[in-house]
């Protein structure tokens, strides 16, 4: 496949700015000297918040599945965390960016406060299609349909088809919740109803889950896949009207949208140091040894007055973690805005983090949360379990979809899975990956206790409690 040349187009902001509202919604345009009251990209970050699949993440797995502390992060909280980041890097990148360029201030006088709050709204969904138990629920699914089980219903699907079954993606998920309205609840298509601009900031890996290996370059943006196929020409669609530039020829495969860079990096920044904060108030990590790292990396001046002498460590915690993300988000802005030129033009992608001065620290951070945190034997324990119970649920309810006569307990599986989840209605004549996504939806879509409570229930563990 050819790669398609970089070097002679370039993105421009008022297009990736885009405030046209998926799928088909004209662009509005600000005509008054004021700035809106209440923006396009401000509506967007309110139409996550209230939407359903946000508020299952409160229930979802960030670090500790199925926590029993109210001060453990749990995939809400994290989300809301990253959107503040995200929304201070953006407006800095942004007006860093004005600073440098006075025909950017004038054409877009409110260049900094939509870079926040695009960034602020694609963090917020960042996580929004992620499974139960975190992680290991996209490598429970992944794994499911890998397995003899599974060979029954992917051995008729295309070879892109398996592979995002095979390689389960909470991104590409996390694209389909936000564009996509099951046909069991209305005529509609537009899932949210976002902005492109805030679809494009929230797509970090831009491509399908099978690209050709020639057609890659080994960057940031490749490292996932970040939407089904089922989504294949949606994202075309979103890619076009934001002129994001293509990586090859007719593969869907294209370049970031400068944006995402922040996006990653607030994500990044998160999980890293206030995972490795809950690795420290759940006894898992030494707190004495974690601090330390945490003031290294803050590296204050020797002479830097203190205000306070700290009687509780974990008020300490808190005072440092917050002044390191506030220090190292200012870094990230300026590496963003250095590198925003080459970004139009394709010509970059890489992490910003990893240019980041202590970024040998937060490896260092990192590899003190896999070693004590990540792989505890409480977290493995229950991430080996829900291994099962994904699995399970997979199996049992595929069972019922494709086979219903065989049992009558597969006809009364197939009456548990909610009709927008199964080819009923007016989803009739779906194809079988069609209905293999639907499935993967349901299951994706439940929390970590409903997961293991409708688990329980069908392989007769437990009993419902009543009504």
């Amino acid at each position: 496949m050819k790669l398609a040349s970089s070097t002679t187009a370039s993105m421009t902001w008022e297009r990736l700015l885009s405030r046209r509202r998926y799928p088909e919604q004209p662009q509005l345009h600000v005509v008054s000297d004021a700035a809106p009251v209440r923006g396009a990209f401000v509506a967007d970050y309110d139409r996550v918040v209230f939407s359903s699949a946000f508020r299952r993440l409160q229930r979802k797995t960030q670090v500790m599945p199925l926590p029993e502390t109210d001060f453990v992060h749990t995939r809400l909280t994290h989300s809301l965390e990253t959107a503040c980041v995200g929304r201070s890097l953006g407006r800095m990148s942004g007006r860093l960016l004005m600073e440098q360029d006075d025909e950017l201030a004038q054409q877009l006088p409110y260049f900094d406060a939509d870079c926040g709050d695009i960034v602020a709204a694609a963090c917020l969904a960042h996580d929004i299609g992620n499974p139960p138990f975190g992680h290991s629920g996209e490598d429970a699914i992944s794994s499911y349909f890998r397995s003899p089980a599974a060979e029954p219903f992917v051995r008729v699907l295309s070879p892109a088809q398996r592979a995002d079954l095979q390689n389960f993606e909470g991104n590409a998920a996390g694209f389909r919740v936000l564009t996509h309205t099951y046909a069991a609840h209305s005529t509609g298509s537009a899932g949210l109803g976002l902005t492109y601009a805030v679809l494009g900031a929230f797509t970090k890996y831009p491509r399908p889950s099978v690209v050709e290996d020639h057609d890659k370059t080994g960057g940031a943006s490749e490292k996932k896949y970040g939407h089904f196929q089922t989504e294949a020409e949606r994202f075309r669609h979103v890619a076009h009207d934001l002129g994001l530039l293509p990586k090859s020829d007719e593969s869907g495969f294209y370049h970031r949208h400068p944006l995402a860079f922040l996006v990653e990096a607030a994500d990044d920044l998160c999980y890293r140091i206030i995972d490795f904060e809950d690795g420290l108030k759940l006894g898992l990590i030494p707190h004495q040894e974690g601090l330390e790292l945490l003031r290294d990396m803050l590296a204050d001046a020797p002479a830097r007055p203190r205000s306070v002498e700290w009687r509780d460590w974990r008020e300490e915690l808190g005072y440092v973690r917050a002044r390191l993300i506030g220090k190292l988000v200012a870094e990230a802005a300026q590496l963003f805005a250095q590198h925003a030129p080459a970004m139009l033009r394709g010509e970059y992608d890489s992490s910003l983090i990893k240019e980041l001065g202590c970024w040998h620290e937060l490896q260092q951070v990192a590899l003190l949360s896999v070693e004590r945190l990540y792989r505890s034997r409480p977290v493995l324990q229950i991430e080996a379990a829900g291994f099962e119970v994904l699995g399970g649920l997979l199996d049992a309810f595929l069972h019922s979809i494709f086979d219903p006569a065989a049992s009558p307990r597969s006809r009364k599986l197939l009456d548990l899975i909610p009709p927008q989840f199964r080819a009923v209605g007016p989803q009739l004549g779906l194809s079988a990956y069609e209905q293999i996504i639907l499935l993967t939806d349901y299951v994706g879509s439940l929390t970590d206790q409903n997961a293991l409570s409708i688990y329980r229930t069908i392989k007769g563990i437990d009993l419902p409690k009543g009504f």
